[in-house]
């Protein structure tokens, strides 16, 4: 394999046009106070960035469409030839360049953006590399595999200076979770006592055959820098063609490639709950993870000794404490999707579909302040679409050379608890943290956890 400096050797600089004063959609959030619409942003088609989408499966295609209201897209990246192939006729009418390898996209010079849209453990990688090739990022959640990889990433963001938008779109959505967040801050719920989070159940399987790999799928790319597996599936009779796999579709469910539903769902409750906390005014530092979760196989020093079925947490009543230890999180797999505070005035209720509680109710008569909302938002331009939202946040943070809603510092901090809940799941008992050094403590086991071995051939380039 080419090292990323062999590719480009200009990989440090940053960027064709420097953004600066190239993005008519930051322009004109910059001169309305809060307000800019994605239809007035794709009019502004002067100079616009061009954007690669690297990976381009299902998620991929079904979000880089809004990135295309900001930004042209120019190539895809894939190690799937049918995702390449579907995604280039579906976005672009077969017109962008394609590519199997991501490195040729972060080698060319005239692409300044790249949305990372590949299973969970090639992100960091990727990302990484793509701020030192000069690009700015649009990267889907969880950001990280690890505790560890999130340190790296922090540090090559401030090294390099470039804009990461973290894909949590929750914290771009003002009718619900950033109102949620405004009646928070204003005091109406007092002092937070417990949250609870609801996430959902992680994925189930029967044993899983090898099989062979479909034709046109670089299985080994695919994997990358995950340990060495043979490609297992087996059709599901209530999916067609969406089976049992430790590929594609089915990656969450496998700790080599993800967190399952904890860094799933988690990565955007947990997210909110977090803001909430700070919002009210207390510590949000996490000092401990305890609790209780259910696994379809055995683990043996936290690692899973079936290799043939999913093994991500299925079940889990998890109970997060924080700095002060006045507020509980509780995070659960078997109540509503989404997240409740509870205060000592009140509580309230918020998923993507409903905002609701006394406090809610009580705005008819006495609404937030009028600048609520938007300093939640750090005072940056807003729109009412949480997609859409987001991208537009991040076009103005690449104008601007600002930190976006979703920066990488915030995320990993939220992440970190997703993380350590991952790890007191799968060594059953308590984990220990320490904010301030950003370790396990007490655990040499647990803590061995916070960092993972790269395959050969498959290391950060740096």
């Amino acid at each position: 394999m080419k090292s990323l400096q062999q590719l480009n050797p200009q990989r440090s600089r940053i960027g064709r046009r420097n953004f600066l004063g190239s993005i008519a959609a930051g322009s004109l959030a910059a001169a309305m106070p809060y307000h800019f619409t994605s239809r007035a942003v794709a009019a502004a088609k002067n100079d616009r960035p061009r954007f690669a989408l690297i990976g381009a499966g299902g998620n991929g295609t079904r979000t880089a469409p809004v990135g295309k209201q900001f930004a042209d897209l120019v190539a895809l990246c894939d190690v799937d030839k049918s995702h390449r192939e579907r995604g280039n006729k579906l976005l672009c009418d077969g017109k962008a360049d394609v590519y199997s390898d991501y490195r040729e996209v972060l080698a060319r010079d005239d692409i300044d953006v790249v949305q990372i849209s590949t299973p969970d453990h090639w992100h960091a990688k990727i990302l990484i590399e793509a701020m030192l090739a000069g690009k700015d990022a649009y990267c889907e959640k969880p950001l990280t595999l690890t505790i560890d990889e999130g340190k790296l990433v922090r540090k090559i963001q401030k090294q390099t200076g470039r804009v990461v938008q973290v894909g949590t779109q929750q914290r771009s959505s003002f009718d619900l979770f950033n109102k949620a967040l405004a009646i928070i801050a204003d005091g109406r719920l007092g002092k937070l006592k417990r949250l609870v989070v609801g996430i959902d159940a992680g994925g189930w399987s029967p044993q899983i055959p090898v099989a062979d790999v479909p034709k046109g799928f670089d299985w080994d790319r695919w994997l990358g820098p995950s340990p060495k597996m043979p490609y297992r599936y087996l059709e599901n009779p209530k999916k067609s063609g969406k089976g049992f796999t430790n590929g594609h579709a089915q990656f969450r469910w496998w700790y080599e490639h993800s967190g399952g539903k904890l860094t799933d769902w988690g990565a955007h409750h947990v997210d909110i709950a977090m803001l909430g906390i700070a919002a009210a005014g207390q510590s949000n530092d996490p000092t401990s993870v305890s609790g209780t979760a259910k696994h379809a196989v055995e683990f043996k020093d936290g690692v899973p000794v079936q290799k043939d079925r999913y093994n991500t947490a299925r079940q889990f009543d998890l109970n997060v404490k924080f700095a002060g230890e006045d507020v509980v999180m509780n995070i659960r797999h078997d109540v509503d999707n989404g997240i409740r505070f509870e205060g000592e005035l009140g509580r309230i209720f918020v998923n993507r579909g409903k905002l609701v509680g006394k406090p809610v109710e009580q705005l008819a008569t006495n609404p937030l302040p009028e600048d609520a909302i938007s300093k939640i938002y750090r005072g940056m331009p807003m729109q009412e679409n949480d997609r859409p939202a987001h991208w537009a946040n991040f076009m103005h943070a690449i104008e601007h050379r600002v930190l976006p809603i979703s920066d990488v510092h915030s995320h990993m901090k939220m992440l970190n608890v997703c993380h350590l809940a991952g790890i007191c799941c799968r060594l059953g008992r308590k984990v220990k943290w320490d904010q301030a050094t950003e370790t396990i403590i007490g655990d040499e086991l647990a803590a061995s956890m916070m960092s993972r071995p790269y395959r050969d051939g498959y290391e950060i380039e740096m």
